[in-house]
C-alpha cells in the first residue's frame, strides 16, 4: 500500500472546492445536505485510519493485548514508518477522541440547561425573555422551542419580526442542528474539514433564509430584519449553543436574499462552465472518499488475514 495508507488523513483538502462551489452555486438545502455527508464520510475514514495506524504501529511492542499476526513484517511493511506512524497516532486518535467528546457533552449539557431554564416559561413553541441583551435561537429537541429576547423583538418592525420567527422555525423543521453538529463533529476529528464546517454554517443559515423568505412571500423584508438583528446583536455574545446558534456572514447572506430565489435543482447544468467546475470538484471529492475508504477497508482486510482463526 506504501504511502497510499495515510490517503484518509490527507484527502479532506480536496474537498475544499466542492464546499466554495456548494456555498455559491447549489440551493442551500441540497449544499447543506452534501456538504455534511461528504464530511462525515472522510472524518470517519481518517478516524479509522488513525486507529489502524495505531495497531499496525504498537502491534510489535512487547506486553501488547493484539495477536501475534499484527505484528508479522508483511503486516508492517503496508505501513511506511510504521513504528513512527503507530505512536504518533496513539496521541492523536486520543486527541481526536477527547474533543469529540467533548464537543458531544457541552451540547448536551448547554441544551439541556437551556431547556431546563426554559421549562417554567408560558408558551410552547416560543419564550420570550425579558432580557436587555438581543439575541434569537431556535432550541433543537422533540419539542423545539424559539427562544428571543425582548430587547431584540423591540428593535424589528411586525414584519421583521414576522421573518425572524419564520426563520428560526425553519431550523428546527429542518432538524438543522443536526448537519451543524455533524459538521463541527468532522471538523474535530480532521482540520482539514473545517472550511466544510464553515461552509454548512453558512448554507443552513442560507436554507432559513430562503424558507423565511417564501413563508412570508418577501425577500427584502427578510433580508432587512437579519441586517436590523445582526445591528442589534453586533458585540453581544451568544448566551447558549454558541457552535450551533452562529449567524453566519451577514452581508453575504443579505446580499443573496436580495438576489433572485435560487432554482431548487439538485445540480447545475454540465454544460455550462460552472456546472462543468462544480461536476469535476465533485467528482475529485467522490473519487477521495472512495480512496479513504478504499485505503482503510485494505488496511483492515490485511489486519484480517493476519489474524489467527
Amino acid at each position: 500500500m506504501g504511502v497510499f495508507v495515510f490517503l484518509p488523513l490527507v484527502l479532506p483538502l480536496s474537498a475544499w472546492p466542492v464546499a466554495r462551489l456548494a456555498e455559491t452555486r447549489l440551493h442551500p438545502r441540497t449544499a447543506t445536505r452534501l456538504l455534511t455527508a461528504v464530511a462525515v464520510v472522510m472524518a470517519v475514514c481518517s478516524t479509522l485510519c488513525l486507529a489502524l495506524l495505531m495497531v499496525v504501529g504498537t502491534a510489535q511492542l512487547p506486553g501488547n493485548p493484539l495477536p501475534d499476526g499484527w505484528s508479522d513484517p508483511r503486516v508492517r511493511a503496508a505501513v511506511p514508518y510504521d513504528e513512527v506512524a503507530g505512536r504518533a497516532a496513539i496521541p492523536a486518535l486520543g486527541l481526536v477522541a477527547a474533543v469529540c467528546a467533548r464537543t458531544l457533552w457541552r451540547h448536551r449539557r448547554v441544551t439541556r440547561g437551556a431547556r431546563r431554564a426554559l421549562a417554567a416559561l408560558p408558551g410552547r413553541t416560543v419564550a420570550v425573555l425579558p432580557d436587555a441583551t438581543p439575541y434569537a435561537y431556535a432550541l433543537p429537541g422533540r419539542r423545539g422551542r424559539i427562544v428571543v429576547t425582548t430587547a431584540l423583538l423591540a428593535g424589528l418592525a411586525p414584519a421583521e419580526r414576522r421573518s425572524l420567527f419564520a426563520h428560526e422555525r425553519a431550523h428546527l423543521a429542518g432538524r438543522h442542528q443536526r448537519h451543524l453538529l455533524a459538521a463541527h463533529l468532522a471538523a474535530r476529528a480532521n482540520p482539514f474539514l473545517r472550511p466544510l464546517r464553515t461552509a454548512v454554517l453558512y448554507t443552513a443559515e442560507r436554507w432559513a433564509d430562503e424558507e423565511a423568505a417564501r413563508a412570508v412571500g418577501d425577500r427584502r423584508t427578510v433580508a432587512r430584519a437579519i441586517g436590523r438583528a445582526a445591528l442589534l446583536s453586533a458585540g453581544t455574545p451568544l448566551p447558549t449553543l454558541p457552535a450551533l446558534a452562529a449567524t453566519g456572514p451577514v452581508p453575504r447572506r443579505v446580499a443573496a436574499l436580495l438576489a433572485p430565489a435560487p432554482v431548487a435543482r439538485t445540480w447545475p447544468s454540465a454544460f455550462t462552465p460552472v456546472g462543468l467546475a462544480a461536476w469535476g470538484a465533485a467528482a475529485g471529492a467522490l473519487a477521495s472518499a472512495m480512496s479513504s475508504a478504499n485505503s482503510a477497508v485494505a488496511l483492515f482486510r490485511i489486519l484480517h488475514a493476519a489474524t489467527p482463526l
